[in-house]
């Protein structure tokens, strides 16, 4: 590990206040931040994400915000590469780096990583959402729930893309997800500072209120 470098990691409740304590953090340490939601990540999306607005992108740079579209194949571990790509270039620069999560699994993905997942075969997914967009979500469910119960009793069940990759996944291997999730420990080469905020559950609540107000009069949500 190069006790040199170090990641803090910013995690929370929706309205918490992370990408404000992110931009601080930043601030003080005169470096720069690494955005882990995975919403915010597509430039397509500015309903109801709460992105940065454009004076806090101005005041701090943010990597992976409106970076991608949701038209392309994007998931956790497409993230975990290319997190750890950016990361590795920014530590030529910085000491300390700021990464915000919004999804847990796009943080897991950077601090622990994936096991390798198997090749899926040639027209999977496009079969797979075919007949999705065909039968609906009700379909796809019932389909995971056969194949993987125990992935099934995990997922967020209307989460179609979650739903769609366990499908593909079993495709190729016939195998339930927790099969193939061998909980490789990775050791990533730099410090990490992992921060939890929390308020009290009536604060949380009156920002989260005072947030959808302000998403509606500025109309993205």
């Amino acid at each position: 590990m190069n006790k040199e470098k170090r990641l803090i990691v910013l995690v929370g409740p929706t309205a918490v206040g992370k990408t404000t304590v992110a931009i601080q953090l930043a601030e003080h340490f005169k470096t720069e931040i690494i955005s882990a939601d995975s919403r915010q990540i597509y430039k397509e999306l500015e309903i109801g994400t709460a992105k940065p607005t454009e004076q806090e992108l101005k005041q701090i740079k943010h990597h992976f915000i409106s970076t991608h579209s949701i038209e392309q194949t994007y998931d956790a571990g497409s993230y975990e590469r290319d997190a750890l790509e950016r990361i590795d270039e920014l530590f030529k620069k910085y000491d300390t780096l700021i990464l915000c999560g919004g999804s847990g699994l796009y943080v897991k993905a950077v601090l622990e990583g994936f096991d390798e997942m198997p090749e899926i075969p040639a027209g999977t997914r496009e079969k797979i959402t075919n007949e999705y967009e065909l039968k609906g979500l009700t379909w796809l469910q019932e389909k995971v729930r056969e194949v993987d119960p125990d992935y099934f009793s995990e997922v967020d069940i209307k989460n179609p893309h979650r739903l769609v990759r366990a499908l593909e996944l079993h495709a190729a291997e016939g195998k339930p997800l927790k099969e193939l999730r061998k909980k490789r420990k990775v050791n990533r080469p730099f410090e990490v500072v992992k921060i939890g905020l929390e308020v009290e559950r009536e604060e949380l609540y009156q920002r989260i209120d005072s947030r959808m107000d302000k998403m509606i009069a500025d109309g993205t949500f």
